[in-house]
């Protein structure tokens, strides 16, 4: 699933989901309480920084068990909290957990300022790859100087709320939010109400642009204090990689799969232009963004309709299916268990069914947003998710069961090492579970009779496509505008102009109206303004084809890849068992080795998946005489 699916509870240190670091709003603090907090903690900042230069190895060690332990034990208490805020929503449990997460953003900040001190320090392996992780664990990094700090939190807190509070007022008065008027481009067909969604909901980023370049600053100034030349060398230095290497290396893995997209965007285009003309759609050239269904164009499945092949009906209806089978919300759950005990897992604890959330309350408010946690750090694992009876919560509930036997698979970690190799393995383990959902799957839990032939494949491939492979190019942009604006390559003049550079360059969309520098269309997107890094988004749709085929082959799969489901092989499982309990020990080159036997990422897993789909599209376009490209 993509990020606006899932969230998954992993501990607060590293790559929380929600509890971002040193982010006010996501940790739920007024910007008042959030600045009168940033100097209280800077004060010991400034404390630790008058230390001695001179320590030693073991003095570095003594940290490190101290700040894992001490992390430890402030996770389970932040979890809880967060659980209780998450599922009885009040006054009083916002503030439990606003206190606890602040809680945990002053000894996040104390001991990553801390850790920096040790920089130089020669350790062994396993002690510097913790001192790594604790110094580059802040998202958005605050200055020592206890002013700034204080007006970095405020200039966070005001963008979130910027965002949070965003609406688009019709002319009728009708005012809606984000996901409303979301949902209004999905259905809609009308290009210009279409435009009007559009432009209507980027005015709420304009106020955000001036906010946004002093954070910029401020945070760039807090990177370097920590030791980094800038925030953009920072969020790459969790790779594994050098930061520059890092970034060499997306740009290969877009151009394994850019042949793919630019056939599912010529065809997509030449469909579209069918639809509404040339007058709004060109034959060539980008697409206008505000026809692909959706708010940012990162995904266009919500167009399949407009450009499904003819005859492309599978046949059955899982949703349909699921209704004639007797599946209530629990046993769809014990379906998804199913698939990992057949691969080789054990049961999920009786807590497990006990403590979860698989039914909206009819008593009480709670944050319905399907999560998958970890409690405890060990066994006390959960999914939190109000469950619709529907092929798409189907798929949902295998995936957040993903994140949680990844979590009980690194439970003998130590806490530190808790984690997906990198940011980019969690969401792609999850992913990788539900592209075994396949008919095959469906006919062996006796839910399908028979499974279609080859026939219906492309339009099944197609609809995939439009969501896995359209987002690509969206899910590498974003971090490349970010990485540019903090390394100064973008300045504030060319914020937007810069923005819709990349948009044309990667994805070949362009705004449908006239934009400038007065407005500031990246902040219309969520993870911006919300110091959210996308890069692991990019990551996990890669990754996600390349376990997939990796898994089959173990499994001895003889088929289409994309047709393939490790439902039942135990051989599989156990090789991905391996990888999971390695959590964040090793590299991830190390823990891709395990399942892939390569130490590298590789692309075109994503090309033998939708192999015959390449095909088809290239033989619809040139049938039409399309002119790819843009």
């Amino acid at each position: 699933m993509t990020q606006a699916k899932t969230q998954t509870k992993v501990h607060t240190l590293l790559r929380p989901a929600k509890l971002a670091l040193g982010v006010a709003l996501a940790l739920g603090l007024s910007a008042c309480q959030d600045e009168q907090h940033s100097v209280a903690v800077n004060k010991d900042v400034a404390a630790v920084t008058a230390v001695s230069s001179n320590v030693s190895t073991q003095d570095a060690i003594d940290f490190i068990n101290q700040a894992e332990a001490e992390l430890a034990a402030l996770s389970l208490e932040a979890n809880r909290a967060e659980w209780i805020y998450s599922n009885f929503i009040t006054e009083d449990t916002a503030s439990l957990s606003a206190a606890v997460n602040e809680k945990v953003t002053a000894t996040s900040v104390r001991l990553a300022t801390e850790a920096a001190k040790f920089a130089e320090v020669e350790l062994d392996a396993v002690n510097a790859r913790k001192l790594n992780m604790l110094r580059s664990a802040l998202v958005l990094p605050s200055p020592l100087d206890p002013a700034k700090n204080a007006e970095l939190a405020g200039i966070v807190a005001q963008l979130n709320g910027l965002y949070g509070k965003g609406k688009y007022c019709f002319a009728d008065g009708r005012c809606l939010t984000q996901p409303e008027l979301s949902a209004l481009m999905a259905e809609s067909r009308d290009p210009e109400l279409l435009k009007e969604i559009w432009a209507g909901w980027r005015d709420i980023a304009k106020p955000m642009r001036p906010l946004f370049e002093r954070e910029v600053v401020l945070a760039n100034e807090g990177a370097k204090d920590l030791g980094f030349a800038n925030l953009s060398e920072l969020w790459r230095s969790q790779y594994d990689m050098a930061p520059d290497a890092f970034s060499t290396e997306l740009d290969r893995l877009w151009g394994q799969v850019k042949p793919l997209y630019d056939s599912l965007h010529c065809y997509v285009r030449g469909e579209l232009n069918a639809q509404y003309g040339d007058d709004v759609v060109p034959r060539t050239g980008p697409i206008p963004a505000h026809l692909l269904g959706n708010m940012w164009a990162q995904q266009w499945g919500t167009i399949y309709p407009l450009v499904a092949p003819k005859d492309a009906d599978p046949g059955y209806d899982v949703t349909a299916l699921l209704a004639k089978q007797g599946y209530d919300e629990h046993k769809m759950v014990q379906q998804a268990e199913s698939f990992f005990t057949s691969l080789g897992f054990d049961k999920l604890p009786d807590t497990f069914w006990s403590r979860s959330l698989f039914v909206q309350p009819k008593d009480r408010d709670v944050v319905c947003h399907a999560s998958a946690w970890d409690l405890d750090n060990a066994d006390d694992i959960r999914i939190k998710m109000c469950i619709q009876k529907t092929a798409e919560d189907f798929t949902v509930i295998h995936h957040e069961l993903g994140h949680n036997f990844y979590q009980r698979a690194y439970k003998n970690q130590p806490f530190i090492f808790k984690n997906s190799a990198n940011d980019g393995f969690h969401e792609a383990i999850g992913d990788t579970v539900a592209l075994s959902i396949t008919p095959k799957y469906l006919q062996q839990i006796g839910l399908l009779d028979t499974v279609p032939d080859a026939s219906k494949d492309i339009g099944l491939l197609l609809k995939q496509a439009l969501d896995k492979v359209a987002f690509l190019p969206f899910g590498l942009m974003i971090d490349q505008w970010r990485w540019k604006v903090f390394s100064g390559e973008i300045t504030p003049a060319n914020y937007n102009q810069a923005w819709w550079d990349l948009r044309l360059k990667y994805q070949g969309v362009m705004a449908p109206v006239a934009r400038s520098e007065a407005d500031f269309d990246p902040g219309a997107k969520y993870h911006v303004p919300g110091n959210v890094p996308y890069t692991r988004y990019f990551l996990a749709h890669i990754l996600q084809f390349q376990f997939h085929r990796s898994l089959c082959d173990v499994a001895g799969d003889q088929g289409p890849v994309h047709r393939c489901s490790i439902y039942g092989n135990q051989e599989a499982g156990a090789k991905l068992n391996q990888m999971l309990e390695m959590g964040s020990s090793k590299p991830w080159p190390e823990a891709l080795a395990v399942v892939t036997g390569k130490q590298e990422m590789d692309a075109s897993a994503v090309l033998d998946y939708f192999a015959p789909l390449k095909t088809w599209l290239d033989e619809q376009n040139t049938h039409a005489n399309r002119q790819c490209g843009w």
